[in-house]
């Protein structure tokens, strides 16, 4: 409960009057709850988002399969409001399931839904009891994350006291609550656990700046609620905030801790405002999720300045050199072929049927079957060769001192690496991919985007030839 401060200020309504709904609704996660009867209570937006169903069809029913399943059969906040657990758990979410490490008695899934969009998703999702101040179980609530796309989203709060203890102590996204006057009222479990700090040394006070900072400064939360400025937004963040496209008036950042954990933590940090009927804003709840994984190769391009530059030249997917620095390099190389009258060749790739790949197993094993080529185009060049993503599927080869029939050779090899490369989209499935591939040679008068085009009609070639396979132009 919010306190009145001895401060001479008139007393303001609190956290006390956020809901349920508003805290459901608000949040990014696409979250639903049912009571203990199995009777869908909340159903927010995010989930009407991921899911397609309206909550006005789906609340006041036991309908909360048909968004996922062909036929009734329960969720997996179904099987955790019945404590049937293990047996249930292992019988519809064979070999997929683990238990949570936040919440005891709660479960993690990641399974595979067909129904969902033209080639369905993978979801991740979690489920947990939800208990009032007597312990008893009033119900369970449910959270659902599309990892097939890794879309990020903002949480913000808005509930009745009871069930926003509940609620977010039941989540597995590390969530903090400030309140109107920055007194840190709400730290969930979750959150303990991302940044090492007991609730106790938090919450009731205005130190939410200690677990990642040395000496006080405003978090995302501090900054939203004291309606800060870009400039201000940018004093702390850097270019790494902007505004939230889910939630009017809410913040998102991405920033590197070095204080959490071993050896520091890259997060995704979202803050939305709580307002009451009139707009009066009564806190702001931050939410934190732990993207080191995704940042680990940044991590190390981030250790120096010269590194931070390199980081600029080069695509974040494959970590070979961007357009940018493709285009640069390639001048840099005429040059030098025309001052000392050598041969310069470059070789253009543009993966097959990628757009079918792409929309058959996703955005991730998209960019899987990309890795993977750029990974055989390294293993069989020079030092003195580079290799530059050019766009989307699309990838250059710089070869220096090396003739058309030499580099022909070589885009063979390398045609014959990739489409023996196994890739594997999903569990007990096995499939590859092919390159079609443009190789020409510098001419006389040749400029960098006339080289590169007169490969891509080599490209162009290969492809109406039947693809995977070399032509030289």
């Amino acid at each position: 409960m919010v306190t009145p401060h001895d401060d001479g200020k008139p007393y303001r309504p609190g956290l006390e009057k956020i809901t349920a709904s508003q805290v459901v609704n608000l949040n990014p996660i696409a979250t639903f709850v049912i009571n203990a009867n199995h009777v869908v209570t909340h159903w927010n937006l995010a989930c009407e988002r991921l899911t397609g169903y309206k909550a006005e069809d789906i609340l006041g029913t036991r309908n909360q399969w048909q968004p996922f399943y062909c036929q009734e059969r329960p969720v997996m906040a179904d099987i955790v409001l019945d404590g049937s657990l293990e047996n249930d758990v292992d019988r519809f979410y064979p070999g997929k399931y683990r238990r949570s490490k936040h919440m005891e008695g709660a479960f993690e899934v990641e399974d595979f839904f067909p129904n969902f969009g033209p080639h369905g998703r993978w979801l991740y999702f979690t489920a947990a009891l939800l208990r009032n101040e007597a312990g008893e179980v009033i119900g369970a609530i449910e959270t659902l994350q599309d990892i097939t796309a890794r879309r990020r989203a903002e949480e913000a709060l808005k509930q009745e006291k009871a069930l926003l203890d509940a609620i977010i102590n039941g989540s597995s996204v590390a969530t903090i609550v400030i309140d109107d006057r920055h007194t840190v009222t709400h730290v969930n479990r979750a959150y303990e656990v991302l940044v090492g700090v007991a609730r106790e040394k938090v919450v009731g006070t205005d130190k939410q700046w200690h677990p990642a900072y040395t000496e006080p400064r405003p978090v995302l939360a501090d900054l939203l609620l004291n309606g800060a400025s870009d400039a201000e937004f940018a004093l702390h963040y850097g270019e790494h905030f902007r505004p939230s496209q889910l939630i009017p008036g809410a913040m998102e950042a991405e920033r590197f801790f070095p204080r959490l954990g071993e050896n520091g933590r890259w997060l995704y940090l979202t803050a939305a405002p709580m307002r009451d009927e009139t707009g009066f804003m009564l806190g702001v709840i931050e939410t934190l999720q732990d993207t080191s994984e995704r940042k680990l190769a940044e991590l190390a391009l981030q250790a120096s300045e010269e590194r931070y530059r390199q980081l600029s030249a080069t695509d974040g997917l494959t970590a070979l050199g961007n357009l940018r620095s493709c285009y640069e390099q390639l001048e840099k190389e005429i040059a030098r072929s025309n001052r000392y009258k050598s041969p310069l060749s470059v070789l253009l790739f543009d993966v097959d049927n990628f757009k079918h790949y792409n929309d058959t197993w996703g955005h991730m094993e998209g960019d899987s079957a990309l890795i993977a080529l750029s990974t055989c185009i390294l293993n069989n060049l020079r030092k003195t060769d580079g290799a530059y993503r050019y766009g989307g599927e699309e990838f250059v080869v710089i070869l220096p001192e090396t003739a058309l029939d030499q580099a022909v050779i070589l885009a063979e090899r390398i045609r014959m690496d990739y489409a023996s490369k196994l890739l594997h989209p999903v569990p007990n499935i096995t499939t590859a991919c092919t390159v079609s591939i443009g190789a020409a040679e510098l001419e006389t008068e040749d400029t960098a985007r006339a080289l590169l085009q007169r490969a891509d009609s080599g490209t162009y070639l290969a492809k109406e030839r039947g693809k995977n396979r070399v032509v030289a132009v």
